[in-house]
This record gives structure tokens, sequence and C-alpha cells, in this order.
């Protein structure tokens, strides 16, 4: 699969260049497993959220499985080798599927990166004929939620999850079209 890097722009003299190096989109391979699991504990521990990979967080202890077997995908965002984003998918039924462990490291918000990662899976989503996508969002994660209500998703439900910390989210959903 190619990788997506992502385009920067600067202005030089009046000229506008396109400037390649930065942070990269590529699927999860094995070797990006502890910067995963380093990321998210981080983004967790920022929002005062108990990160739990033995059990509730444990899709991340083998994302191969968790994600690629169950005919999903998992993309990281890497710069200079780390990774500093992430983004999954995985069907839920005929049509449909779930984005899941949406992240980004804090120094990377607010640049148009969780955009691009949400790009990535939503057309990894409409090129696998899923027209309907579902996003659960811990209520805490308000930049997330930005993200979603710019790419068109609407809420949709509140729930709680059966998580340490009883996390309550809201529900988006988005409707592809052809």
């Amino acid at each position: 699969m190619p990788q997506q890097r992502i385009r920067r722009r600067h202005r030089r003299r009046g000229q506008l260049l396109n400037v390649t190096p930065g942070p990269v989109i590529v699927p999860f391979h094995p070797s990006h497993a502890a910067g995963v699991l380093r990321l998210i504990g981080t983004v967790f521990r920022e929002y005062g959220m108990t990160f739990d990979p033995p059990d509730f967080d444990a899709d991340l202890t083998d994302i191969p499985r968790y994600y690629g077997d169950r005919g999903g995908r998992f993309w990281v965002l890497v710069d200079d080798g780390r990774v500093v984003g992430t983004v999954a998918a995985v069907p839920t039924g005929p049509g449909s599927c779930e984005v899941k462990r949406l992240y980004l490291a804090a120094e990377y918000r607010g640049r148009g990166l969780g955009r691009a990662l949400m790009q990535e899976m939503l057309a990894w989503a409409g090129a696998s004929a899923h027209r309907v996508v579902v996003a659960w969002s811990d209520v805490r994660l308000v930049t997330a939620h930005a993200v979603y209500d710019r790419l068109g998703f609407v809420r949709f439900a509140e729930r709680v999850t059966e998580d340490i910390d009883r996390s309550q989210e809201y529900g988006f959903r988005l409707e592809l079209t052809s």
C-alpha cells in the first residue's frame, strides 16, 4: 500500500513550493506497535483517561489480528520515524464500518493531520463498499469531535462504555455517497 505524504506549502520570494518532508500516513506494520501504545497511552494520560492494554484496550496488543483479520485497517502517522497519529476502521455489518483509534500527539493537532487521517480511512471505507461510517468518541475529545463535524458526521447518540472509567461517549455517523 503506498504511503500518503502530507503536503505542506511554503512561500519563498512570492512562489508557492510543495515541501514533502514531514508526517506521512502509512499502513500499520508490527514495527509501529510500541509507538502506537506509547502515543495512545500519552493521549489517555493527557485527558485523564485510564489506558488498559491488558483488558479494554487489548485490541492494541495485536493490531493485525484485531483489525486485519476482521477485514479492517489500521494506519499510523509517522514523523521522523515516530508514531504521532493513528486511525483505524473495522467492518460492523454489510455496508458499514466503525472508526477506531483516532489519536494525535498534542503538538500535531490543529494542522489538518486528524482530517488527513480520517480522509485516508474514509477513502478505504468508500472503496470497500461501506456506505455508513460510525465513530464513538469520549466526550473529552472535543478536537476529534470538531474533525468529525467538519467531515460531515452527525452526532446521533450517547453511551457509557464498559471501560474502567465508565466513559461517556458521543456517537457520530456519516453516510458516504457513491
